[in-house]
């Protein structure tokens, strides 16, 4: 198997008869000898946990920063993107299932030890690195090792997550964490209980302890999907939620859905739907609010919540122009909630055009 396997997990406790509780996760699988978690890579080995997943990622690309998506984190980068087999959710509409559904050994996998990873982050000139794919929850103790070594070399760290994530490992993974894409998939428990096999509960708490407890800058994400989490209430409600929670400043993100795995029966989210959400996430207060998976200029621009105008203009996962200035706008003065560090932009001269003043 490797130098690096079998790997000792962590957060977990001794059980009777030989069990063993995962308790990384809401979910608390309780696991007898030989038997893995609903994740699939946590497994009881010998009475101890074992990492599966730990050094095999079956992902790895390059991506543009704002595919994560990410639009006021270190804008107009490359990320390396690493992602394992396994899940901890059981979404019904899941989009990248190949990999979520699969188990450690039904997936080609690479060994890649935690200081490799940031070799070829660094060999492929990204800024940082991205946990992603699947949910990096479940192979936290990979992605920590990955983190520590990233920041030794001054690169920063990104979680792709649902949030689902116990109060245990919590303190732990996010203190290693620099920035994270937050998937709130729905607003409904019976949405989370009938079509991700989760809780809500669970999912906001995370949410509200990112906003209240670490310095960690997080976006959110809401998949929306026709006939099932698009109502205008519903919408609403989140949006009054995030605004009351977190504050205006989060940026949220209405991506589209199209058919994938188990739910290949509903159509794609119409334009027309996801620019109604984002009227409506304006309407109820929030400064910056996205659309996603579709071709929407407007609508994955930047706009200063004082002047009204652009600050940073994009094209799909593109930057077309950019009017930021030590992070604020270079019309007005207003602070752009965000990570915007200058070197970034100026190394990499030309990579947008400036928006003219």
């Amino acid at each position: 198997m490797g130098t690096l396997h079998p790997y000792s997990g962590r957060w977990w406790e001794a059980a009777d008869e030989g069990r063993i509780r995962c308790v990384l996760c809401p979910r608390e699988c309780l696991l007898r000898e030989g038997q893995a978690g609903f994740c699939y890579v946590r497994q009881n080995t010998g009475g101890v946990m074992r990492l599966l997943a730990y050094g095999r990622p079956s992902a790895l690309q390059v991506d543009p920063i704002e595919k994560k998506p990410l639009n006021h984190f270190m804008p107009g980068t490359n990320i390396l993107s690493i992602g394992t087999p396994g899940c901890n959710l059981g979404c019904r509409f899941c989009q990248n299932h190949d990999l979520s559904k699969a188990r450690a050994d039904e997936r080609r996998s690479r060994e890649l030890s935690p200081r490799q990873a940031v070799e070829l982050a660094l060999a492929e000139g990204c800024h940082s690195l991205a946990f992603t794919y699947n949910e990096p929850t479940i192979w936290a103790e990979y992605a920590i090792d990955i983190a520590q070594e990233a920041h030794r070399e001054g690169l920063k760290t990104v979680a792709v997550t649902s949030g689902y994530i116990g109060d245990a490992a919590f303190d732990e993974f996010y203190a290693h964490m620099d920035a994270a894409n937050v998937d709130i998939k729905a607003f409904t428990p019976e949405f989370y209980r009938k079509l991700t096999l989760s809780d809500l509960g669970p999912v906001k708490w995370t949410i509200q302890r990112l906003r209240k407890e670490t310095k960690v800058w997080f976006e959110l994400t809401n998949l929306i999907i026709p006939t099932k989490n698009d109502s205008e209430a519903e919408t609403r409600e989140l949006c009054k939620w995030i605004t009351g929670e977190l504050g205006p400043d989060v940026p949220l993100h209405f991506t589209a859905f199209h058919p994938a795995f188990k739910m290949m029966d509903l159509p794609r989210t119409p334009v027309k739907t996801l620019s109604h959400a984002r009227e409506i996430a304006l309407d109820e207060g929030l400064h910056y609010v996205y659309v996603g998976n579709v071709h929407d200029s407007d609508g994955q621009t930047t706009w200063c919540p004082n002047c009204g105008k652009a600050v940073i203009r994009r094209d799909w996962h593109a930057l077309d122009a950019y009017a930021l200035k030590g992070g604020c706008c270079q019309y007005c003065g207003q602070q752009i909630a965000g990570y915007f560090p200058d070197d970034i932009q100026r190394d990499s001269s030309g990579w947008v055009r400036p928006l003219p003043i």
